[in-house]
């Protein structure tokens, strides 16, 4: 179901240039690599980034990279190039979870009284433990823009050798799932983050407000079958306010940074308030924005016209 046409039928006139799955494995890829940088900006707060953290901030930028020379073998061979993509993705994954377990290992007193060796203020101060956790969740969509769902929202891949996966949920509704929980992460890792401050700027609660309503929109797609004009409405109106609320969280991030005099100092940036963590709003919001493409790839559509 093309949910954007859906919401207004003339968009069926235009054609975009890449499909549904390229552009989420671009955006991927893109991810991929500035996870890379904003890994390496937080872990530099030490002074010194021990072996095991130069992990995810050499993987990202190494994945995003291949992942765009996937993209490129892509035009020649579908088929190889989601295997080498298949790889990665999962290999993010692995990553991202991975940094979660070391992150709440960090973050946890395993010599304190029973029930008091994970609480909520070691939580807010120890590291983000979520924060890992977007290399799984850009695996996760990446692993399902690589398979050509055939046919469109019937929830059955196409795999190596002419065989077929069913899945228990469509591609779009996946995405949402996915969307849903990315949306979730990305404001539970904002609240606590914002709890060091008490939340004592009113600024504060608009991510939080705003990532709790996407969280459930986006749980509410995933629920629906065929969601009408006026679902379609509210959940755009929702990509609508992640995408302000990163970009207005990166313009307040960036004026908390700089000097009473409006001057750059890298080690404020560094130590500061996070400069590319309100972009994970808007990174959210753009991955929700793409479910609503339309959903055949671009293997279908050359076999389409092929017929």
């Amino acid at each position: 179901m093309y949910h954007l046409a859906t919401l207004a039928p003339p968009i069926t006139r235009f054609r975009l240039p890449f499909s549904r799955d390229q552009l989420m494995l671009l955006l991927a890829a893109v991810n991929e690599i500035f996870l890379g940088i904003d890994i390496f900006l937080a872990h530099s707060i030490s002074g010194t980034i021990v072996p095991y953290e130069w992990i995810p901030i050499i993987y990202g930028p190494v994945a995003g990279v291949v992942l765009l020379v996937a993209g490129l073998i892509a035009l020649r061979s579908r088929s190889t190039a989601t295997v080498l993509a298949s790889i990665v993705l999962v290999g993010s994954i692995v990553v991202g979870l991975l940094g979660a377990y070391f992150h709440l290992r960090r973050a946890a007193l395993p010599s304190g009284p029973v029930g008091e060796q994970i609480t909520v203020q070691l939580l807010v101060w120890g590291p983000p433990v979520l924060g890992p956790l977007m290399f799984a969740f850009v695996g996760l969509w990446g692993l399902s823009a690589a398979w050509v769902e055939d046919p469109p929202d019937s929830g059955r891949l196409r795999m190596p050798g002419g065989r077929y996966l069913k899945l228990p949920l469509s591609k779009t509704r996946a995405y949402f799932l996915m969307f849903s929980l990315a949306a979730l992460s990305t404001v539970l890792s904002s609240v606590l983050d914002h709890a060091r401050t008490q939340f004592e700027n009113p600024w504060l609660w608009i991510p939080t407000t705003v990532g709790v309503f996407a969280t459930v929109i986006g749980f509410y797609m995933a629920t629906l079958a065929r969601p009408n004009r006026f679902d379609i409405g509210i959940y755009v109106a929702a990509m609508g306010l992640l995408l302000l609320t990163g970009l207005i969280g990166t313009v307040l991030h960036i004026d908390d940074s700089l000097t009473s005099r409006g001057q750059f100092v890298a080690e404020r940036f560094i130590r500061g308030a996070p400069i590319m963590a309100p972009m994970l709003f808007a990174n959210v919001g753009m991955f929700g924005l793409l479910i609503l493409l339309d959903p055949r790839s671009e293997v279908l559509v050359r076999e389409d016209k092929a017929g």
